[in-house]
Parts: structure tokens; C-alpha cells; sequence
């Protein structure tokens, strides 16, 4: 069992015939087999998350990437899959003061996801901007966003592990 990144905590396991040790920062923790494997249970579920929005969904999947979604949507082209929520972040900063589809595009978000990303941003509230238009699809940063540099000097393209 692994549950943290490394650098908050030490936790380590070890097993006992029908039950498993936790050890965190020195304390031991014995849980039943069973009782193990609801933990585990009940951590994986407050990993993954799923946030449903009015068009979008976002989801913090296991392996700590994101994933934005078309809400109800359930095949690849109706999805589009980041290293992590923070790789969503730094492509929301690149872009300006107001973008469209058109600025996501550029970033290498091609067809219906470019779309997708801006209405997720118009409807996550991570992100502080609204829809300007429907037709061009053209949203604003409002707030402290739209102080942000059209261009993030250290920003990386956001890693894709599907599409």
C-alpha cells in the first residue's frame, strides 16, 4: 500500500498471516486483512473524483491525471486526458485575457476537445472566467486571471496520456 507521494509522511507495510501492519512516522497500525482492504478501498474513491458541471465533467483519476470530459459522454473523442490537474492549470494561464476554441487549438487540443476545455473552464470553479459568446465559443478571465501574461515563461504543453 502506497498512499502518499513520498515527502509528506513515512508509511510503509508489512504483512502479518491475516493481517496487514501500517506503519506512519513511527506508529503501528494493525488492520485485518479485510479491514486493509477497505481502507484501500476508501482511499482509492477519495482519490478519484468525479466533478459534474452543467456540459463537463472532471475527473482526478488514480495514476494523478485529470481528465476532462463531455458530461455523459462515455467514448475517447469526448475526453481529453492531462499529466495532471496542474498541466490543465498552466494551459488555462498561456491562454489570454479572452480566448476561444481557436487559442486552445494552438496549444495542440485539436476537433471537439478545444470546445470542451473552454466551456470546463467557464464551469469549474478552479478557473475564473465565464463564456463572453456562444458563436465564436469565446470566454473571459475575470478576476485575478485576467492579470495573468498571455504567455507562462516556465509553462510546459500539457501531456496528453490519451485523447
Amino acid at each position: 500500500m502506497e498512499f502518499f507521494s513520498g515527502d509528506e509522511v513515512s508509511v510503509s507495510t508489512t504483512q502479518g498471516g491475516q493481517s496487514v501492519v501500517v506503519h506512519v512516522d513511527g506508529d503501528e497500525h494493525e488492520l485485518a486483512r479485510s479491514d486493509a482492504v477497505a481502507l484501500r478501498e476508501a482511499i482509492s474513491d477519495a482519490v478519484t473524483e468525479t466533478r459534474e458541471f452543467f456540459r463537463t465533467a472532471g475527473t482526478y483519476r488514480e495514476d494523478g491525471s485529470y481528465e476532462v470530459s463531455r458530461r455523459g459522454a462515455d467514448s475517447a473523442g469526448n475526453a481529453k486526458v492531462f499529466e495532471s490537474f496542474d498541466a490543465v492549470r498552466r494551459l488555462y494561464d498561456r491562454l489570454p485575457g479572452t480566448f476561444s476554441a481557436d487559442d486552445v487549438e494552438h496549444t495542440g487540443i485539436t476537433g471537439s476537445r478545444k470546445h470542451m476545455l473552454v466551456r470546463h473552464f467557464a464551469e469549474h470553479p478552479a478557473f475564473d472566467c465565464e463564456i463572453e459568446t456562444r458563436s465564436p465559443l469565446t470566454a473571459t478571465k475575470v478576476g485575478d486571471d485576467a492579470e495573468m501574461p498571455d504567455e507562462h515563461p516556465d509553462a510546459a504543453q500539457p501531456s496528453a496520456t490519451a485523447d
